[in-house]
């Protein structure tokens, strides 16, 4: 049962409480023991969190996931796990959690809460609003990154906040779409709002939503904020490694069919990963060089 639980939990989905650690990196504390430490604690409270809103949406959806091609797997929608023990785990974790980041950080509690919120609020009723459950979806990204920064007590760009805004949205919308290509006429019994989507609707958003993630992220390498707060101009030769990740992704969305689970590809494509690692190696050189 407790290994069932804990792949309930979806740790792979953890990946994107990684975002946390950008306050770390741009606010220049990465060698900062006391700073990481708080921050590397900040990232195992959300996981925390997070799993256990993992939890609270399976409970949810539990009807809808039994229909589903790939979620009638999970460990609730199959039977295995039952649904009590679950709905232990997940009234125990959150809270339990909450706690711990308020004894943390105030701020960050405060955050977390606010994530807690929008997230429960998603699973019961902002899912099934058009064009608003992907722009929720987004937001939950952009409240990591700020969790990340108050943890730590630094202010974060708000370039960067920007460029967290429409890259999450890349990410819904291209799982999005993978959702309605791979349910096809199945799409309206799994959730009615994914008939109001298109392929080509999709294909429009993520271009547009595409294109303002470069532009966002040229913006923030080259504004004199960034350039006095680094003292360095270089911070620019990073944009060809986002440019390459944005139109890797599109490939894998396009062409190899994926795009339904983005921290599944984060952990499986090799040349997205190298093309992370160099980025986040290349970028700390420039900020921390200067």
């Amino acid at each position: 049962m407790l290994r069932l639980l804990l792949y309930s939990l979806r740790p792979r989905q953890w990946t994107k409480n990684l975002l946390l650690f950008a306050g770390v990196i741009f606010g220049q504390c990465l060698f900062s023991a006391p700073h990481l430490i708080r921050s590397v604690t900040a990232f195992v409270l959300f996981c925390a969190i997070s799993g256990g809103l993992y939890l609270v949406n399976d409970i949810k959806d539990l009807s809808n996931d039994r229909a589903h091609p790939l979620k009638k797997d999970r460990p609730l929608a199959s039977g295995r796990l039952a649904l009590f023990p679950a709905i232990i785990a997940s009234v125990v974790l959150i809270p339990v959690s909450l706690i711990f980041s308020f004894l943390l950080s105030a701020s960050f509690g405060w955050v977390a809460l606010s994530y807690v919120l929008l997230i429960l609020c998603y699973s019961f009723f902002l899912k099934h609003l058009v064009i608003l459950d992907v722009m929720v979806i987004s937001m939950g990204f952009v409240l990591r990154a700020v969790a990340g920064a108050a943890v730590i007590g630094v202010t974060i760009s708000s370039w960067l906040l920007v460029c967290t805004i429409f890259l999450a949205l890349f990410l819904a919308l291209n799982k999005r779409r993978h959702e309605l290509v791979l349910l096809g006429d199945e799409a309206k019994k799994h959730r009615k709002n994914l008939m109001e989507y298109s392929p080509f609707l999709l294909d429009l958003m993520i271009t547009m939503v595409s294109a303002c993630t470069l532009m966002a992220y040229a913006l923030y390498t080259t504004s004199e904020e960034t350039i006095q707060k680094f003292g360095s101009r270089n911070l620019v030769f990073t944009l060809p490694f986002v440019i390459y990740g944005i139109f890797r992704y599109l490939y894998l969305v396009h062409q190899k069919g994926l795009g339904g689970s983005p921290e599944h590809i984060l952990l499986k494509d090799k040349e997205l990963v190298i093309n992370i690692m160099l980025w986040i190696l290349v970028s700390s050189v420039f900020i921390y060089l200067g």
